[in-house]
């Protein structure tokens, strides 16, 4: 594989994203000869600058979902799982089953979803609050590694009854792409490089984004959207 980033940044991966998707969304309405307008959901804060340029592209709503990793005591870089903020719960596929939930899970379950929720808080000012019944949602994240983020953020988003649930992202391993499937209507991945080590490898500039960054672009992309208008 080449050491050389696939993306400049989050802007440059949501431009190259939101070209395959226009042509996605349009052979979608014309095959299915459906009129389920799009609605774009970023998990934040990552995903946010990667979905603008697609809701720019589509002239949609950006909302976001906020799913937080669930990580072990003991080596905070490893998934166990991953939580929504209003509770959805997707444990790790390598978890024993029919085993109870120890003491420990449960308390990094609960710290997990409060953070989400205070992430939720955060942001929910900017956001584009449109019902997404019959919608096509399209979920984009700047990367998928584990997926259990993503997968738990489509489940949260699977009660609201959208037409389909697409999975979105520039980078994502190959050998997870299957697993995906099982989450979304559709998974759209422009790139799928093996070894995958971490999403910020294939980036040239990832840096952390702030959360003033965020609401910046949610308020930006949502001026002309409301609850009632689309």
């Amino acid at each position: 594989m080449s050491s050389a980033p696939l993306f400049s940044d989050r802007l440059d991966a949501g431009q190259q994203l939101a070209q395959l998707l226009l042509n996605l969304v349009k052979q979608f309405h014309d095959g299915e000869g459906v009129s389920a307008q799009p609605i774009v959901y970023a998990l934040p804060r990552g995903g946010i600058p990667v979905a603008v340029p697609v809701v720019r592209q589509l002239n949609c709503p950006l909302d976001i979902v906020v799913a937080k990793k669930i990580t072990n005591a003991q080596n905070p870089e490893l998934a166990i799982g991953a939580v929504t903020s209003d509770g959805h719960v997707l444990w790790s596929r390598f978890r024993p089953i029919g085993k109870r939930i120890s003491s420990s899970r449960q308390t990094a379950l609960r710290q997990a979803q409060t953070k989400a929720q205070q992430q939720l808080e955060q942001l929910k000012v900017a956001c584009s609050c449109v019902n997404p019944r019959g919608a096509l949602a399209l979920v984009i994240d700047d990367g998928i590694a584990t997926g259990m983020t993503m997968a738990a953020a489509t489940r949260a988003l699977r009660k609201y009854e959208p037409a389909q649930i697409w999975i979105c992202s520039p980078v994502a391993p190959g050998g997870l792409m299957k697993w995906l499937e099982q989450w979304g209507d559709r998974v759209i991945v422009l790139q799928t490089p093996e070894p995958f080590i971490s999403v910020s490898r294939f980036y040239a500039e990832f840096p952390q984004v702030k959360t003033n960054e965020a609401l910046v672009c949610l308020q930006e992309v949502n001026q002309r959207f409301t609850a009632t208008n689309y």
